[in-house]
């Protein structure tokens, strides 16, 4: 999240606002500072600073051959690599505001007014969270979902849905693979998946090198309590044999409450993802065009000092191998390739 810019106030000298302008800032900026410290969108995105209306994110294949024996005194080969798909994310203005009476400052209610200020930047914070969060839970079932009248698109760069059980190659349409996965969640469904993930394959058919280290989950007692048995025990959890459970101690767990939504129809979908995939090959993204802006200015119809704050920012997938659902029904059934005791 970034930074909040305070324009220049207007009419606000010399009256008796001015006296109640240091303080709303300080209060705005230290609640700024609280939101940035527990913000989940930049623990599941790669934060980027857009400085243009929209960015264009483009993908390359690997190079095609790689190193070749060549002789000694042998020539350079020339290797070649392409295009691959591209994704388009134009950034969004959000606005909200808050007004303080003048009443509120003649009774000098400061922690009113203190409240206001932090209420608004609360609803800041709020928006970015549940935005993110509708675009992986409307990843889960569609193309595309809706945000508070908005249409968010859900696709990644090869034009199909973030979360799809047919991706396909730009190199060959038929040449598919799945990020979307059915069974609800156990170790070894969580052993499976992250099978799948560590053998994702790139446009030219070769296997990548994606290493999901972390599980994000909603609010949920029942996944909750699954996920870290799951995880927590050194030995083989739900059995009575001493067999070795190698998924103990390496995922980090985020429980997302604004993922609650995700939950429908007996599903309870979880999420396997790699960060540093994620940031080396512009996974999923969350694009800052304009940080918070705010203004403050006195309404001359009701003598309110407004405050006003605007920002332009957007979110998006461009590839998709970085992050796997499982616990969808429907989707690509991995039970014959569950580890056996």
């Amino acid at each position: 999240m970034a930074g909040i810019v305070f324009s220049k106030s207007s009419g606000l000298n010399d009256t008796i606002y001015g006296k109640v302008e240091a303080p709303v800032r300080a209060f705005l900026e230290e609640r700024n500072r609280a939101n940035e410290e527990g913000s989940l969108v930049k623990e599941m995105f790669k934060m980027v600073d857009s400085t243009h209306f929209g960015e264009k994110f483009a993908s390359l294949t690997q190079l095609a051959h790689g190193f070749q024996p060549v002789g000694e005194g042998g020539a350079y080969p020339v290797d070649e690599r392409q295009e691959g798909f591209s994704k388009f994310l134009e950034s969004d203005t959000w606005k909200d505001s808050f007004a303080i009476t003048k009443e509120m400052i003649e009774d000098n209610l400061m922690m009113d007014i203190k409240s206001q200020a932090t209420a608004f930047m609360n609803a800041f914070k709020l928006t970015r969270e549940k935005y993110a969060a509708a675009f992986l839970i409307g990843a889960v079932s569609g193309t595309s979902t809706t945000f508070r009248k908005k249409t968010v698109d859900c696709k990644s760069n090869d034009n199909v849905s973030l979360f799809s059980t047919a991706h396909p190659s730009c190199l060959d349409s038929s040449n598919t693979q799945s990020n979307k996965f059915a069974g609800a969640f156990s170790a070894d469904i969580l052993a499976a998946i992250e099978t799948r993930m560590q053998n994702f394959k790139d446009d030219n058919d070769e296997i990548l090198t994606v290493a999901p280290t972390t599980i994000i989950i909603p609010n949920d007692a029942v996944l909750k309590k699954q996920v870290f048995a799951a995880i927590g025990s050194d030995k083989a959890p739900d059995t009575a044999n001493n067999g070795y459970n190698f998924v103990c101690g390496r995922y980090n767990v985020i429980v997302n409450p604004y993922l609650n939504g995700v939950i429908s129809g007996g599903d309870k979908p979880f999420f396997l993802f790699d960060k540093n995939y994620n940031e080396d090959y512009n996974g999923l993204l969350f694009l800052d065009r304009i940080p918070l802006t705010i203004k403050s200015y006195v309404d001359e119809g009701t003598d309110n000092n407004i405050w006003a704050g605007r920002a332009r920012f957007v979110c998006g997938a461009n590839d998709w191998r970085e992050i796997a659902v499982g616990g969808v029904t429907g989707a690509t059934d991995l039970s014959s390739e569950l580890p056996t005791e």
